[in-house]
């Protein structure tokens, strides 16, 4: 988001919207290297090894290893490399010095980021319907949700970039980067929710509870939602809506750091010391 911004010279709430935008950025690109470094220690060497039966140290994982499923055993490793990828180059994307000063580098990561998205949609497609590694067919849909909205975003982001409509570009890489993160988001809503309640309030092992179908779609049409109002806070003229968005942002920002402390810490943590 703060790819976007400049404070210098701009109107009444500017400021505070940068400001906000500038510590969702800082919370975001740790919480997102955090969860690529978790992907890389703990799938890395059992996947590249072809030692997948490791995965099972990950109990909460649906359908991991399988025996005798090679094609959905080398899908599933394949998909977590692209999450990695995805997770790392994406924040690369909205660090505006990276743009100004490495403008080829900007191209190329960017390059990799939306190809490693459309590849990474695409396989969860594929896990979801063919391997089947939903627990229930609400989950299975706003996985599909998101994915055709991946899909969508990379594609004008990618033909708005060729056309050399930067502005529309930015947007829509945007978009692509927020419903791309949409498994992170998820994450940390969980375990941001269970810190706040000291308990799994409305979640359940089959993921049928009340929550459990909230985040299913909130994890990446929530945050989709605050992109929006941020895109149109910054567009309006409006003081009042840029300091409200402002303190939208601020409120997003902190509960994504809630989660991020927690799913490393009872997560993460936990699963790379397995290793």
């Amino acid at each position: 988001m703060t790819s976007t911004l400049a404070i210098a010279g701009k109107p009444a709430g500017n400021v505070a919207l940068s400001r906000m935008a500038a510590l969702w950025l800082g919370i975001t690109l740790i919480g997102q290297w955090v969860f690529a470094y978790f992907i890389a220690g703990f799938y890395g060497a059992s996947t590249l090894q072809g030692n997948f039966e490791d995965w099972a140290k990950n109990k909460a994982l649906i359908k991991g290893f399988l025996p005798g499923d090679t094609a959905g055993n080398w899908a599933f490793a394949a998909h977590m490399v692209l999450a990695a990828i995805v997770a790392f180059a994406g924040v690369l994307q909205l660090i505006p010095q990276i743009r100004a000063r490495a403008l080829a580098l900007h191209r190329w990561n960017g390059r990799v980021f939306m190809l490693a998205v459309l590849a990474a949609s695409i396989g969860g497609l594929y896990l979801t319907w063919v391997r089947g590694t939903s627990r229930n067919l609400i989950s299975a849909l706003a996985i599909s949700g998101d994915a055709v909205l991946i899909i969508v975003f990379a594609v004008l982001a990618w033909r708005t970039a060729r056309a050399r409509n930067i502005a529309a570009h930015r947007r829509w890489a945007l978009r692509t980067f927020v419903v791309a993160s949409g498994v992170w988001f998820m994450r940390l809503g969980y375990f941001g929710w269970i810190l706040i309640n000291h308990a799994p309030v409305g979640i359940t092992k089959n993921m049928d509870g009340a929550f459990d179908r909230f985040i299913a779609f909130g994890c990446y049409l929530v945050p989709l939602a605050v992109l929006e109002l941020y895109l149109w806070a910054k567009a309006s003229g409006s003081p009042r809506l840029r300091f409200s968005t402002s303190g939208a942002l601020l409120a997003s920002t902190l509960l994504m750091a809630i989660g991020t402390v927690g799913a490393t810490l009872f997560l993460w943590m936990p699963l790379l010391a397995k290793v």
